[in-house]
């Protein structure tokens, strides 16, 4: 579904990152001879770019299949038959669709009775492929924040090339076009939200001194329409040393509640009430929970236990109680050693729970009643992965789709299929279904577990190709990610399946620690100090896949992206004996210099302050650009990176591919200039990228 982005909220999904060896030496800036290659735009810098581009092209385009590789995967993700997914706003379900004809995207609408339809009729709003050729401009979509119950202004987000700073603009969806003289603000990692028709509060880079360490917002103000920003009203503003601020306006009780954040760090956010008088009153919930109004209700997602309720679990409460305390807190979910709260959708009088079970997903649903909450189970489409998403409008009084959601259901092998559901039937309609995008006849899907080094169960899921045995000579790609609390599930990959399974490559995710399999526990296990458990799970999952002749080293590749590619990176260099082939996308590598490039201070809560000897002492030994020595025998590594990545620097992944060639080591280096984190700005670069990384696999690992 498209989503309100939100720049700090983006922040904790966008908090992507993973990583290696022995004692690491410590060494100061002036000792990097690599430091040139941090100057994004450098000319020097962009040369040593285009030359390793092109020598990495010419070797790689030069496969016989890669150009076929290359048509098939852009034929997918072009593909007219993808399920277009939606935003509701009043009578309009909203879609951003890009395909062949429309690199950029149109962002259209239609209504749910054409859209229950094979083909339905769609209403082109904005036409982003015109409005890039019209204004010169590389236009990337970000977000459209839309003001009930008319709908008719938006806040469009577009970024250039995909960055995660974007321009935005109102956008009137009658006229369907800008509106002149309205809200507009330049390039920025800005956090926007209506106040009302004429009113916006405003987070933005207001000039020298307004935003964090992190270089996100800290200052937020209140906005009059036909005023200059530099007269917004300040009403509140986080610490230089922040990672930044953030601003919610919540009208599902028909008036607006402003809930202001500090983020101090990525686990401690302090929430407050803006009153009428303009004062703040404290939400008095843990700061590392997470919170949502529902109506006159709070719901309160633990990451910590509190006031006899453990990690993990999910509470409610009224909120004007818990203003004034003390409250009393209802406990809907209790996390359990198999068992987390993998997210929720509210329609407007039930609670639906998205609940995981060693990493497979479980429906249920809780009423409120005169007896208490009453919770049921929803029957759904198993084993897979669920995706939840609610139709309800709170701004229209009589909505007759209160009660509706929808229901994704995938996994590995199955495409997804989309349902349309009520709470009051608790009947799942499917409404749309995914075509197979690859021949999964004869393929299999297992889950099994590995042992970690001290001894903890970690679970994976094996996709074994038609014809497949364990004779040790499968070539085999792992994918890990292992941080933010961010759970890798088992869903349906049409690109993975059409260029890797389908071709005879068994593929395997690792739910090691560091993510959300298994909530806040999971995660909390490998951080900080305890990084190094995030990498031995890798290893052991790696270990298991040889030991069980799954494969063998020469067959085994790894890859991972942002907090992966630290991962592959950390364990190429510890494990090297265990892998063949590595494709480290958008990384973090040089972890002494992490917290100093771009968004880079905001993930210390994950992973330490160098600058502190005590913390570099646990981040040294597996800091890949500190470690990797000549001499050692490394697997084959393809590292990719985006020009325009504004979140991860992309010097991360050039200082560690020029070192390595300085150390006689020959890793492949390719950069493509648009595309930000994502690495890609359209499909066509998408399709580019994932052939470029899929020949390179079978290079190195295939029979």
């Amino acid at each position: 579904m498209i989503e309100r982005t939100r720049t700090i909220k983006a922040l904790a999904a966008a908090l992507l990152l993973g990583a290696t060896l022995g004692t690491a030496h410590a060494q100061g800036p002036s000792a990097d001879p690599y430091l040139w290659l941090e100057e994004v735009q450098g000319e020097r810098a962009l040369d040593w770019v285009r030359g390793q581009n092109k020598a990495t092209r010419a070797l790689l385009e030069a496969h016989p299949g890669f150009a076929a590789t290359r048509d098939q995967l852009r034929a997918v993700l072009d593909s007219t038959a993808r399920i277009p997914q939606v935003t509701r706003h009043g009578e309009w379900l909203y879609n951003l669709w890009r395909d062949a004809a429309h690199p950029r995207g149109l962002w259209r609408r239609t209504t749910l009775t054409e859209y229950r339809k094979a083909a339905p009729a769609w209403d082109t709003v904005l036409d982003l492929d015109a409005l890039a050729k019209a204004e010169q401009e590389n236009w990337v979509w970000g977000a459209a924040q839309c003001l009930g119950p008319r709908y008719q202004r938006c806040l469009v987000s577009l970024s250039r090339g995909g960055a995660d700073a974007k321009v935005v603009r109102e956008f009137d969806t009658v006229e369907r076009r800008f509106v002149a003289g309205g809200f507009s603000l330049a390039e920025a990692k800005s956090d926007v939200a209506w106040a009302g028709p004429d009113t916006l509060f405003v987070a933005t880079d207001f000039g020298p001194g307004s935003l964090t360490s992190s270089g996100y917002p800290r200052l937020v103000k209140r906005w009059q329409r036909g005023k200059p920003l530099a007269e917004a009203a300040l009403v509140f503003e986080a610490e230089p040393n922040d990672v930044g601020s953030d601003v919610e306006v919540d009208f599902s009780t028909g008036r607006a509640r402003t809930v202001l954040t500090r983020y101090v760090s990525r686990w401690d956010q302090r929430r407050s009430l803006l009153n009428d008088d303009g004062s703040l009153s404290a939400i008095p919930i843990p700061r590392d929970a997470r919170m949502r109004l529902w109506g006159e209700r709070v719901l309160i997602e633990l990451k910590s236990d509190w006031q006899g309720h453990p990690r993990g679990a999910l509470l409610v409460s009224d909120f004007a109680a818990l203003m004034k305390g003390p409250a009393t807190l209802e406990r809907l979910f209790e996390p359990s050693a198999k068992r987390s709260l993998a997210g929720y959708a509210t329609t407007r009088s039930q609670l639906l729970l998205n609940v995981l079970e060693d990493v497979a997903g479980r429906l249920e649903a809780w009423r409120p009643s005169a007896d208490g909450w009453q919770r049921r189970e929803i029957t759904t489409p198993s084993p897979g992965t669920l995706q939840l998403a609610s139709l309800h409008d709170p701004w229209l009084a009589q909505d007759p789709l209160a009660e509706a959601y929808w229901l994704t259901h995938s996994s590995l092998l199955a495409p997804d299929t989309l349902h349309l559901a009520d709470t009051a039937r608790d009947a799942l309609q499917p409404l749309k279904a995914l075509p197979a995008f690859f021949d999964a006849d004869g393929a299999r899907v297992e889950q099994r577990f590995a042992t970690s080094k001290d001894g903890t169960r970690v679970p994976y899921f094996v996709v074994w190709p038609k014809g497949a045995t364990a004779d040790g000579d499968n070539p085999t790609l792992l994918y890990g990610y292992g941080g933010f609390e961010i759970a890798q599930l088992p869903r349906y990959l049409p690109t993975y399946g059409s260029a890797w399974i389908a071709k005879g490559g068994v593929f395997v995710i690792a739910n090691i620690r560091g993510g959300g399999e298994y909530g806040p526990a999971w995660h909390q296990a490998a951080i900080k100090a305890h990084k190094q458990k995030s990498y031995d799970d890798f290893a052991a999952v790696a270990e298991d896949l040889a030991s069980t002749k799954v494969t063998s080293a020469r067959r085994l590749g790894m890859l991972g992206g942002s907090n992966g590619g630290l991962l592959v990176g950390a364990v190429m260099l510890q494990r090297p004996e265990l892998f063949g082939a590595v494709v480290c996308k958008v990384p973090l590598l040089d972890m002494q210099r992490y917290h100093k490039l771009l968004a880079g201070a905001s993930w210390m809560a994950e992973y330490g302050n160098p600058d502190k000897p005590e913390e570099w002492a646990w981040i040294a030994p597996y800091s890949p650009y500190q470690n990797v020595k000549a001499g050692a025998k490394l697997p084959k590594v393809l590292f990719t990176t985006s020009t325009r990545d504004d979140r991860v620097h992309p010097g991360h992944a050039r200082k560690m591919a020029a070192r390595m060639v300085e150390q006689g080591h020959a890793p492949l280096y390719y950069e493509n200039i648009e595309g930000g984190h994502a690495g890609a700005a359209d499909n066509a670069q998408r399709a580019d990228l994932l052939a470029l990384e899929f020949v390179f696999l079978w290079r190195q690992l295939g029979r």
